[in-house]
């Protein structure tokens, strides 16, 4: 066992940060109980690998420190191997040390445990962690306009029957205006269709499809549902585990009841303070979405956390908002706790559905009472990606944009900027549920009391449409609506309309619109020539009220805050520190590992054994799928590749093109001359956030008509890695690998500088005469350089449900096959 692996071990005791000599202890029960070689680092007289007295943590940090970097820069001499490589002999002085021989359990954080709960097929004992491919059934899957089009796709793989009808919720929400005889007709066929499979099916005018999941349980605290719509992250502001899928998933959950996901890695967002009177869940997201806006938490998910007190003072409509507009910030989730707000609001669900309700519903006390004695959380000592937090207490209104969440500006700047407007919109899953006409309405409301006319702008048109029919009667009830139509506000059917850029009231050239939408780039709400802002229910009423951009004046700065509080971490200096003590230390033992390992190589002549190897066992591989994948690597050096750059949009519709054309305009928009570099059987290797962008499932099949039957890449966007899998092209992600490449490549630039002078002409597309190995059954790439260096690393497992995909031609042949087996099975038994 190496020193990292030590490392890994215990990092999840808690003492660890308090008294790292518990470390040294762990060791020592780890050679009682098992006969195994462990390597440690001595100190002066061998007795405790990090210190032997730790006091202060900053007194830890500098003895630790001056240990590991004094035996990391001494000459590799066999001295030093001796000295680096103990056997815990000496173990003898601790006697007194438990010999437990009970195994490290893995712990979890609360996506891992909702995504556990969920998949199905797990070897007996699997923990699933971030990274893990599972086969996943979903509480729920919803389809909403698309569903037509879903449907075509689960009758042409020869479906002919849901799998679960209770698992499939259709709601028709998106061109609700639309009454062409068209869009009518596949409405019907919809609703038929749902009818005839006796799923639960909401028309349109009910509601947009996100807030029926709400408001109706089926996003239920702790459970996963997806939808083919990429703001279902909202579910996670009631505890869901909420995600996007697209057709060809919802298709396969429809004939089989699942699919797969691969669990991302997951990022905890801490909340400290308190929400200040005046700002709401829409300037949080806002501010997450514009002051974190270097892709922080791409493609990740999210955990939200902080104290009682703070969580206390984010409503469930707020947590809504927030989790729904995780998507503009790059997640892939946004998911809060289960806590006292959050049962509260089930609560009061509960009695007003026991009083008003005859027919079925999913608030019960008694189901609230069964999910709180079982309720999840993150298991202490939980592993995240990165953890970032934001003061609350220091927040003030924000708005987004013009045309671009990554913009986020405080109200009192704009406000002085007299930013005249044309349109505003109270529309949306986000922000228009009763809560937000009712702080829209008191605008109104305070212009009146204080002698103003509560009538919207001179030139300003006011969209409202409401979350749901029943948001928008409780409005009605409350006397909110009324205000608003009578201060000249137009009304919309519920659903999602200019949020989209469909229906009445979109932006013309040259206009500046403000919304309590989520998106807000350039022709999402009408044309590319406008200007759109987003912010919050209120700030939107005030701008219709006032013509320009401004607020209501609810907000009071606190004395002292003169900017928002936010980085990286947890807020808390003291726990920060101590995990960055951790992490400091994980890193030097690598380090030292490393050093280690080449000198007795260096000196011996014999490689030393991989322990680490052996701790994680093989991957099993199925009959047919290759064990390994080999290829030369064609680089192509670039970031954020788009789908667009893959596959040229001009080609997407044209459905009767062949493979071979397919092929040659491959990767065309990024590199004209790819297609003359690039071979049949290379691997690509690109940059980071490859196939961003669009989903169109050309991006993928495209590369597998050119032959290229792996793509590695520094990340992939998510979208794109899903139509890979379901198309049977092979990904991997290697940003070390990414990172060696451009160092290389910029050496050599360097060195023949004066070669190239005076040409300035970038290469794009580069066969790079190095050759790529990736062995399944290991996990594992190796790479031969050009100069015939050797080396390799470990990477994400394939496991065999994933294979099992690929080798069957992607998710549509996967279904199909499954069907027939299901068929065969019937068959048999008649």
């Amino acid at each position: 066992m190496s020193i990292s692996e030590c490392f890994r071990i215990c990092r999840g005791n808690k003492k660890f940060y308090m008294e790292p000599i518990g470390l040294y202890r762990k060791i020592v029960r780890l050679k009682q109980n098992f006969p195994i070689r462990i390597d440690v680092i001595s100190t002066n007289n061998g007795v405790s690998m990090i210190s032997r007295h730790f006091g202060q943590r900053c007194s830890s940090y500098c003895q630790s420190r001056y240990l590991f970097s004094s035996i990391i820069r001494r000459p590799l001499t066999r001295s030093f191997v001796t000295k680096a490589r103990l056997l815990l002999s000496e173990s003898s002085q601790y006697e007194n040390v438990s010999s437990s021989t009970e195994a490290p359990r893995a712990s979890q954080n609360l996506t891992e445990k909702i995504v556990q709960k969920y998949s199905i097929g797990l070897a007996d004992g699997k923990k699933i962690q971030s990274g893990d491919y599972v086969s996943l059934s979903p509480n729920y899957c919803m389809t909403h306009d698309n569903s037509w089009p879903v449907a075509l796709k689960f009758m042409s793989i020869g479906a002919t029957k849901i799998h679960d009808p209770k698992q499939i919720v259709m709601t028709l929400d998106h061109d609700v205006q639309n009454k062409s005889d068209a869009n009518l007709k596949k409405y019907h066929q919809i609703e038929n269709f749902a009818k005839t499979h006796g799923v639960d099916f909401y028309p349109a005018g009910r509601g947009i499809g996100h807030q029926i999941m709400v408001e109706e349980g089926y996003a239920w605290p702790g459970t996963i549902a997806v939808a083919s719509d990429s703001h279902s992250n909202m579910y996670g502001g009631v505890g869901c585990l909420g995600t996007a899928i697209v057709r060809t998933d919802a298709a396969s959950i429809w004939a089989t009841g699942r699919t797969w996901w691969q669990i991302p890695p997951v990022a905890k967002v801490v909340f400290t303070g308190l929400l200040p009177k005046g700002v709401t869940g829409k300037d949080v997201i806002v501010a997450l979405c514009g002051l974190f806006n270097k892709d922080e938490v791409l493609n990740h998910a999210i955990e939200f956390t902080g104290s009682e007190a703070t969580m206390q003072s984010l409503s469930i409509d707020d947590r809504l908002t927030i989790s729904n507009m995780t998507t503009e910030w790059g997640a892939l989730t946004g998911l809060f706790p289960i806590d006292s707000v959050l049962e509260k609001w089930l609560r009061s669900k509960a009695t007003i559905d026991a009083i008003l309700r005859s027919g079925d519903t999913k608030f019960t006390h008694s189901r609230i009472d069964n999910l709180l004695i079982s309720k999840l959380f993150a298991d202490p000592g939980a592993s995240y990606a990165k953890s970032l937090y934001l003061n609350l207490s220091t927040l003030s209104p924000f708005i987004s944009g013009p045309n671009s969440v990554k913009i986020a500006t405080p109200l009192r700047t704009l406000e002085a900027r007299d930013i005249k407007i044309d349109k505003a919109y109270l529309v949306s899953c986000t922000n228009s549920r009763a809560s937000d006409i009712a702080a829209a309405a008191n605008v109104f409301r305070d212009a009146l009391d204080s002698g103003k006319s509560p009538v919207i702008s001179p030139g300003v048109q006011f969209y409202i449409s409401a979350a749901s029919k029943p948001e928008q009667e409780a409005a009605e009830e409350s006397g909110d609506w009324k205000i608003l139509i009578d201060a000249g506000a137009r009304p919309l059917p519920a659903g999602c309309g200019p949020c989209i850029g469909l229906g009445a009231g979109l932006l013309e050239t040259g206009e500046v619109g403000i919304s309590a939408s989520n998106r807000n780039f350039k022709g999402r709400m009408g044309s590319p020539d406008a200007k759109a802002y987003l912010a919050s229910p209120e700030i939107v009423a005030a701008s219709a009220l006032r013509g320009k951009i401004c607020g209501p004046g609810w907000y009071e700065q606190p004395i002292g805050v003169d900017k928002v509080e936010l980085g990286e971490g947890s807020g808390n200096f003291e726990e920060d520190r101590a995990t960055s003590i951790e992490e400091m230390l994980s890193k030097l033992a690598a380090e030292a590992d490393s050093i280690v390992n080449a000198a007795e190589e260096e000196l011996t002549g014999v490689k030393p054994m991989s322990f680490e190897k052996g701790d994680s066992p093989s991957t099993e591989i199925l009959p047919g799928f290759p064990e390994k994948v080999e290829g030369e690597i064609v680089f192509c050096d670039t970031d954020n590749i788009n789908t667009d750059g893959i596959y040229p949009g001009k080609y997407t519709y044209q459905d009767n093109i062949s493979l071979e054309k397919m092929a040659e305009v491959c990767m065309e928009n990024y590199d004209p001359k790819f297609g003359s570099v690039a071979r049949e059987g290379d691997i690509l290797v690109s940059g980071f956030n490859f196939g961003c962008g669009s989903s169109r499932e050309q991006a993928a099949t495209a590369i597998l008509a050119k032959k290229i039957p792996l793509v590695v890449c520094g990340s992939f966007g998510n979208i794109f890695a899903r139509n890979s899998i379901n198309n049977a092209l092979m990904g991997v992600e290697s940003p070390r690998l990414v990172q060696r490449l451009r160092e290389y490549y910029s050496n050599l630039k360097r060195k023949t500088s004066d070669e190239l002078k005076g040409t300035k002409e970038q290469i794009l597309t580069r066969r790079t005469g190095w050759k790529l190995t990736w062995d399944v059954r290991q996990s594992q790439l190796v790479v031969t350089e050009d100069d015939g260096k050797i080396w390799s690393e470990k990477v994400v497992e394939l496991p065999p449900n994933v294979q099992e995909i690929i080798a069957c031609g992607g998710l549509e042949k996967w279904v199909q096959a499954e069907l027939s087996k299901k068929r065969h099975v019937l068959s048999s038994h008649k």
